[in-house]
């Protein structure tokens, strides 16, 4: 071989170095991003019902979460390995031969994008989906299109996924329910108000350990990926330990998600499932935690949204007279099922965009992908800002017959305008036909029926008011007749008086 042709195939060997590097750096960079909408997407597990009976203000709760969380995420790298050795066939020979290093890269940045994009559109809706499902999804939907369907190994998902995902939920309801039937038995001669309170405080000490729980379970998620990354080029190898340095970054980059809130999924865990007390919110986080914590420590990739809201629907069922809303239930139920299939299509259609630029450059079909991501992404906050959630409205209630996230934001705000405006045009006196059936024309037949009612209610209070106010307008005349001295001050206040009720 003569030296110009070396020269050459060394100059493209770095090259191709160089891109596989800046490929991992995408990929890491990726994994973080995605355990960032893992934090903000999950506050609502730990904080929903903390934040709902005020136990907690929100940004103390979300601070909290993110403490426990790092904390957590120190605890133990069990889960991890599910994701390195559990879902990948890392010995397929697809991924032992020349290409394999950069064909494992590109599967897990492809994986990484189908979560992160479902996450995202979950938080949109304000449907606590499972996080780790989505990735799940993601990196399966990328080995079929890598691998096919040899490269995934179906058994360890039927075991380790999709069994926990239908069992885990009904365990938690079940379980939350019985502890808070048994937490009203127990508490039942003690004061309401008192009860109230020592709950709340007993619902911060749960809250830290659901937090704690996620941290542990949730963080390994990516540390994995990022792990099986490393893997992919040879920076690392499968038997070895997870760096403490990517145990670091994982546990920093879901605490930073955890402290941005994800208002709009607190806000349905916490209001739109039932509405909670403080004994009900402490057995469901004492559920969770529980449920939880066992299954981080057997290395079972356990989703803690489903674990969460099973719980929460549960203390509907042990509290006599509580009401579960079964059309916001349900909705999450969908998300649940579709959330394995809806993200590994995205992981599929993501591998195949860069697979089109294979031949040409690797590098330019991630950054196509990297795009794509981007400009998706920014629509979705884009649209979220429309009818924002934050820690201003977040806890606001939660307005009857509706199931989503928006409705129950913007109908609160119609209402609560439309009230204001008719107070006034009843203490003027001017209320209308006119103006009433421009107000109902623009409601929902329940919403209007429900401002119709309230509407009777507020003007018999003021007819009562008026009653009230001519009665003791009487009897201050009366007075000021026994007592001349006084008639002229009495009869000034009682005028004042019913000028200010009219």
């Amino acid at each position: 071989m003569n030296l110009p042709s070396l020269h050459i195939r060394k100059t493209r060997e770095a090259l191709v170095l160089s891109a596989v590097t800046v490929i991992l750096v995408i990929v890491i960079v990726t994994a973080l991003a995605f355990d960032f909408t893992n934090g903000f997407h999950d506050t609502a597990n730990a904080m929903a019902t903390s934040i709902s009976t005020g136990a907690l203000k929100p940004f103390a709760a979300v601070a909290v979460s993110a403490a426990f969380n790092v904390i957590g995420a120190l605890l133990s790298v069990e889960v991890a390995t599910t994701i390195t050795a559990g879902i990948v066939d890392l010995q397929a020979p697809a991924l032992v031969d020349s290409s394999g290093s950069d064909k494992l890269l590109v599967l897990v940045f492809a994986g990484l994008v189908g979560a992160i994009l479902w996450n995202m559109f979950t938080w949109l809706l304000g449907l606590p989906s499972s996080s780790s499902h989505a990735i799940f999804g993601g990196i399966i939907g990328a080995a079929v299109g890598s691998l096919g369907l040899s490269g995934v190994q179906w058994s360890n998902i039927m075991g380790k996924l999709i069994v926990p995902a239908v069992v885990s939920p009904v365990i938690a309801a079940i379980v939350a329910a019985c502890a808070t039937a048994l937490v009203y038995w127990i508490t039942n001669t003690i004061p309401e108000k008192q009860k109230a309170t020592h709950f709340r405080h007993g619902q911060v000490i749960t809250a830290c350990l659901v937090s704690l729980a996620h941290g542990a379970g949730d963080a390994q998620k990516t540390m994995g990926v990022i792990f099986l990354a490393l893997i992919a080029t040879g920076h690392a190898d499968a038997t070895q330990r997870i760096p403490f340095i990517v145990i670091i970054a994982c546990a920093a980059a879901i605490a930073l998600g955890t402290l941005s809130g994800g208002w709009r999924v607190i806000r349905t865990l916490g209001k739109g499932l039932v509405d909670l007390e403080p004994p009900q919110g402490m057995a469901a986080e004492a559920t969770s935690a529980a449920i939880i914590l066992t299954s981080a420590a057997g290395g079972m990739a356990l989703s803690t949204t489903h674990v969460t809201t099973g719980a929460i629907i549960g203390t509907g069922f042990g509290k006599k007279g509580a009401t579960v809303r079964w059309g916001v239930a349900l909705r999450m139920v969908s998300a649940w099922i579709i959330t394995l299939p809806c993200a590994a299509l995205v992981g599929f259609l993501t591998y195949e965009i860069a697979k089109v630029f294979w031949n040409t450059s690797l590098l330019v079909g991630v950054l196509v992908d990297v795009a794509i991501l981007l400009a998706t992404v920014a629509y979705i906050i884009v649209r979220a800002r429309r009818n924002k959630v934050d820690a201003s409205n977040v806890n606001a209630e939660w307005i009857p017959d509706t199931e989503t996230i928006d409705s129950s934001i913007t109908g609160s705000t119609e209402i609560d305008e439309i009230l204001k405006r008719d107070m006034e045009k009843i203490l003027s006196g001017s209320l209308d036909s006119a103006a009433a059936s421009e107000i109902a024309a623009t409601q929902a037949p329940s919403r209007r029926q429900a401002i119709a009612e309230l509407r009777e209610q507020r003007e018999s209070i003021i007819a009562q008011l008026r009653e009230i106010d001519m009665r003791l307008e009487s009897e201050l005349f009366a007075q000021a007749d026994e007592d001349p001295t006084t008639r002229t001050q009495h009869r000034k206040a009682p005028g004042s008086t019913s000028e200010h009720v009219k």
